[in-house]
């Protein structure tokens, strides 16, 4: 079979891999891919949101299935004009994209459903936003409305950063992405995130995992793409799995399913594991960045065999396996980052490492053939063991063997569970 993958980031690698894995799986096409991916599928010049000339290259080349990695492609009705084509995709529509692509769209959804989240009001100005504070107190979270590559989110402790918050959004994430600006209260525990694959019906999660959002240790400064995950199963419990399920999976698909938009692809939950249970702090529709790399290292099952359960709605009939034990990603940024990170530097050492996995996230090759940084986030680290502790050593093991002019990265990913 040939499968196209749609992305360039270290998701899309992973996913890669995980086809690559398959036996039934003969070819891989990534657009447009890295220099990494470049070691297991074939780089198409064709960007995310060129849905059109992503489609004609399926049509062109046979594409068997379409998997789309980020959530532009999915914002932007990729799915919907591929199944209007006649070709196989998994992802979601764009009426189910509206879940992750406008946070208003989703916080009205999970009141309409009972779906536990945190107390919020949308605003149409910053000047309505501004004055919702009051209704808040100290401690307030300021959301972007739309898209904004991680970086709409704004936690404020006090009313002066509140104000600040809003009315530097838009300089941040741009106009289109404010046109609402949602304000919650602010909820305290531990966050977690839980992904599922579903076919509108039926539903299979995946191990739970945690990202590490800021760029320092101890979760100090500036908030990027996320620095690093890992995957335990003692992140939840098997009663705080059953109450989610009840309380938000089966709620959020049923609701979608009624609403007349039903979830076909990949739900990724934000929780908040609060005193009084999970909560939802955002929705996403698709895999998470660097999140998958942490999960996929698990994944048994064929991903192929997965992803023809959700097109034939057969997920309830299909056992998925995982690797026990753990896993850790520990992603390495360049100099500047999440500022606007300096490019170009080669990278030493990756010939060395032997027992973790390393996926790409921003490289490209010299004519040397040299591997360089070509992002922010430039790669991830990735490693299982037995227990949290030995994936975590693997990882850190194999990074310490990596490096470049201005590499950063966190050493405490995974140690305060």
């Amino acid at each position: 079979m040939k499968v196209l993958i749609i992305g360039s980031g270290g998701r899309e690698h992973a996913i890669c891999w995980a086809f690559s894995k398959s036996k039934k799986v003969n070819k891989i096409y990534c657009a447009n891919g890295n220099a990494g991916i470049s070691q297991v599928a074939e780089c198409v010049n064709i960007k995310p949101d060129e849905i059109d000339k992503l489609a004609e290259f399926a049509q062109k080349e046979k594409i068997d299935l379409t998997f789309v990695g980020g959530e532009t492609s999915l914002a932007l009705g990729i799915v919907d004009e591929f199944e209007n084509q006649g070709l196989k995709i998994i992802g979601v529509s764009q009426k189910t994209a509206q879940l992750e692509s406008s946070k208003a769209f989703a916080k009205n959804f999970m009141a309409r459903h009972q779906i536990p989240t945190a107390k919020y009001k949308v605003a149409n100005s910053t000047a309505e936003a501004e004055s919702y504070l009051n209704d808040f107190g100290e401690n307030v979270v300021i959301k972007a409305d739309g898209l904004a590559a991680g970086k709409g989110v704004v936690v404020c402790q006090t009313q002066t950063e509140a104000v600040s918050a809003i009315n530097e959004l838009e300089a941040i994430v741009g106009a289109d992405a404010i046109s609402q600006i949602v304000l919650e209260e602010r909820l305290i525990g531990k966050e977690v995130s839980l992904l599922l694959f579903s076919d509108g019906k039926n539903f299979a999660q995946m191990p739970p995992v945690r990202d590490h959002k800021r760029i320092g240790e101890g979760d100090s400064g500036a908030n990027t793409g996320g620095m690093g995950t890992f995957s335990d199963d003692g992140l939840l419990s098997k009663e705080q799995l059953q109450k989610i399920t009840t309380e938000i999976i089966k709620p959020t698909l049923e609701g979608c399913e009624t609403e007349g938009f039903p979830l076909r692809g990949i739900l990724f939950l934000g929780l908040m594991m609060t005193e009084t249970g999970a909560k939802v702090l955002e929705y996403n529709i698709r895999f998470g960045d660097p999140e998958t790399q942490s999960i996929l290292v698990r994944l048994e099952t064929d991903l192929l065999d997965i992803c023809e359960a959700i097109l034939n709605q057969t997920l309830d009939k299909l056992e998925l396996n995982w690797k026990k034990g753990s896993s850790a990603c520990v992603v390495l940024a360049s100099k500047n980052y999440p500022g606007k990170p300096q490019t170009g530097d080669k990278i030493s050492g990756l010939e060395n490492i032997k027992e973790a996995i390393v996926f790409h996230a921003g490289t490209n090759k010299n004519e040397a053939g040299d591997f360089l940084t070509s992002g922010g986030r430039v790669l991830g680290i990735t490693a299982t063991g037995e227990n949290l502790e030995q994936a975590l050593n693997t990882a850190y093991e194999a990074v310490n063997k990596i490096s470049w002019d201005g590499m950063q990265y966190r050493r405490d990913i995974g140690k305060t569970i």
